[in-house]
């Protein structure tokens, strides 16, 4: 009988060569292998080759004669823009006459009965309370300029943001096309869109309005898309099965499915449409953002927290009160308490206190009834400058600190950078990107970021690279460290919660003032303040993620005589790992965002040139660092955030 003999296992790979991410790394060690080479031959090494590199700055300086030189009589501007322009003047005035005409009593009211109807009694005497605050604080002028303008920017950016995500909810062709619109409109830094919108409104409250706009409407549309496209299939076949149209469908299925998805919308439209209107004082809008810019120039701390803490209670009051309306379930719709009868109640109570208010002479807040903090808290910072700033016994100041940090962090790290050949950080990005998600995503890196070498500013970016990174490094060891202590201890998270609140809601231009009192001018400051502007998102992110590991997990490794530390390393961080790349994707474009403000403040880099071209009405240098920001912001997006798309297609 012949004896069958089985045929010889094959030699076993390592197990390194096994990974995926192991053969997508040699392919790019191979194509490397090829290209590297003809590229250094051609172009050299070092920094990015010049003969890469386009000049836009005739074009756009050429655009920018045109505009200013047309701006007053050429038909689009004056039939056009000058319309535009003129109905959100007319409309933000409109806004402010009628918060003057309520009068502080009436406004308080009106809050606090909303909030009363959307989440209970204690929030009603909380936006009470704020808003009064914002009187005694002597700001109850510029808190209404700023409402008003916060009123009409939000309802446009909810109105052009819905319409956005309308389209793109119901078409997949157009969804595609508006997400790269949409993410440029997200990234791209403030000063980066306010010089073209200065060159095209003037400064004033309609450049204002519109560059607010242009910001906040990118999160409606976003969430307004997902709610749409997320809606239940098996209801929607069921109102189809019923022969209703596709209007019907929309009206009836789809957007009523989708309510908690805009509510979101609403509450991240405002957010940012509160920060964006502080930053938008640069520009003229007024009210308290230009207090806050004012004394930012006048490193005024006390006036600076004076305007500041008005801005944070705005923020916090509008994110409980549209937090909690997107909680509200739809059965609440049936309830008795219900309808639209309350809020006629409601306003009808505000009309009654705002014609009492008008009788009693009291529309203004009184005079007499303010509380100046600017000059004692300017006396606290100053023995805290004259304390902290240098000469502290053994631990130096925070003067000190910043040299120390900037020596040996951010110098290092850029020197580092730019001393890499250009075609080796092509290298490493793609080698990340790839490895986090697909070819198309190391493409699209790459791709992002040899358009900031073509554009002529390749040192600059790695300049300002360098500070993200040494930001985003120290806010993950803080946001993960304070993170698993608040989903480890209940009384710790509730604790920490409100100091969250503040540091969340609160614009980026306020973080600046305490940074440059305590640290002075440069790059250090400029990272402290992206540090503290991104640990809350971290923080939460982190939290949220590890408390919701499976707790069966958690149990069994208990069982089988788990430390505490051997649960944390083994079960929760393994399982929690997607909000974790999360929480360094949120850190990294919050970083980004202060960083480039940091400019004001001595940071240098491409926020220095969106700053000068702002302030030098430098189209091309504005609009150049702009378009380099945006790139960047790209690129460190698709390394830091695989999407589950990404993961399951691979490549």
């Amino acid at each position: 009988m012949a004896t069958v003999t089985a045929p010889a296992p094959r030699p076993a790979l390592p197990g390194v060569l096994r990974h995926r991410a192991a053969h997508k790394l040699l392919l790019l060690a191979l194509a490397a292998a090829v290209l590297v080479p003809l590229a250094d031959a051609h172009w050299s090494s070092g920094s990015w080759p010049h003969a890469l590199t386009v000049d836009l700055s005739g074009p756009l300086g050429r655009a920018n004669d045109w505009i200013i030189d047309n701006r007053d009589s050429h038909p689009l501007f004056l039939y056009f823009f000058g319309y535009i322009s003129n109905a959100v003047v007319l409309s933000v005035r409109a806004v402010y006459l009628v918060l003057l005409a309520a009068g502080w009593a009436g406004v308080t009211a009106f809050g606090a009965l909303v909030a009363w109807r959307v989440a209970g009694v204690r929030l009603a005497i909380g936006t009470g309370v704020a808003f009064l605050v914002c009187g005694l604080l002597g700001m109850w002028v510029p808190t209404m300029q700023t409402l008003a303008l916060m009123v009409v920017a939000v309802l446009t950016s909810v109105v052009v943001g819905a319409l956005l995500g309308l389209a793109g909810g119901l078409s997949e062709r157009t969804d595609r096309a508006l997400r790269p619109v949409l993410d440029t409109m997200q990234v791209l830094p403030a000063f980066a869109y306010l010089l073209p919108v200065v060159l095209v409104f003037g400064i004033g409250v309609p450049a204002a309005v519109l560059a607010t706009v242009v910001y906040a409407a990118p999160p409606m549309a976003r969430l307004t898309a997902l709610g749409l496209r997320d809606a239940d299939p098996e209801v929607l076949e069921a109102v189809e099965s019923l022969g209703a149209t596709g209007r019907q469908r929309l009206l009836t299925a789809r957007l009523p499915l989708a309510r908690k998805q805009l509510l979101l919308g609403l509450n991240q439209t405002i957010m940012m449409a509160l920060s964006m209107a502080v930053i938008a004082s640069v520009i003229g809008a007024g009210g308290l953002g230009d207090r806050v810019y004012q004394a930012l120039a006048s490193v005024d701390v006390g006036a600076a927290l004076a305007a500041g803490i008005p801005i944070v209670l705005l923020a916090v009051v509008l994110d409980r009160v549209t937090a909690a309306a997107g909680e509200q379930t739809d059965a609440s719709a049936g309830e008795p308490g219900s309808g639209l009868r309350p809020w006629l109640y409601a306003l009808g109570a505000t009309v009654a206190v705002a014609v009492v208010a008008r009788l009693a002479g009291a529309l203004d807040w009184p005079s007499g009834w303010t509380l100046g903090i600017a000059e004692p808290v300017n006396r606290v910072v100053d023995w805290m400058t004259a304390h902290l700033y240098s000469g502290v016994p053994y631990l130096g100041g925070t003067a000190d600190w910043a040299g120390h940090f900037t020596t040996w962090v951010l110098d290092p790290v850029r020197d580092g950078l730019q001393w890499l050949p250009w075609w080796s950080v092509l290298l490493i990005v793609a080698a990340l990107a790839w490895v986090i998600g697909t070819w198309r995503t190391a493409l699209t890196a790459v791709l992002a970021m040899a358009a900031i070498g073509v554009l002529g500013v390749w040192e600059p970016s790695l300049d300002t690279l360098s500070q993200v990174l040494a930001a985003v490094a120290v806010t993950l060891v803080l946001g993960f460290a304070t993170g698993i202590a608040a989903a480890r201890s209940d009384r710790f998270e509730r604790a920490l919660r409100p100091v969250l609140d503040v540091c969340q809601t609160m614009p980026q231009f306020v973080y600046l003032i305490p940074v440059v009192a305590l640290f002075g001018v440069g790059r250090a400051p400029a990272v402290a303040a992206a540090v503290v502007y991104a640990l809350p998102a971290v923080v939460r992110i982190t939290t949220q993620g590890l408390r919701q590991v499976d707790p069966a997990a958690l149990e069994s490794a208990r069982s089988l005589g788990a430390t505490s530390a051997q649960q944390l390393r083994q079960i929760q961080l393994p399982l929690a790992r997607p909000a974790l790349l999360l929480a360094v994707n949120q850190g990294v474009v919050l970083v980004l965002a202060v960083v480039i403000i940091g400019g004001l403040v001595g940071g240098g880099a491409l926020g220095y040139d969106a700053v000068f071209g702002l302030a030098q009405g430098d189209l091309a240098t504005g609009l150049v660092a702009g378009a380099a920001i945006v790139c960047l912001g790209l690129m460190l997006d698709r390394v830091t955030q695989p999407t589950e798309r990404r993961t399951k297609k691979g490549a």
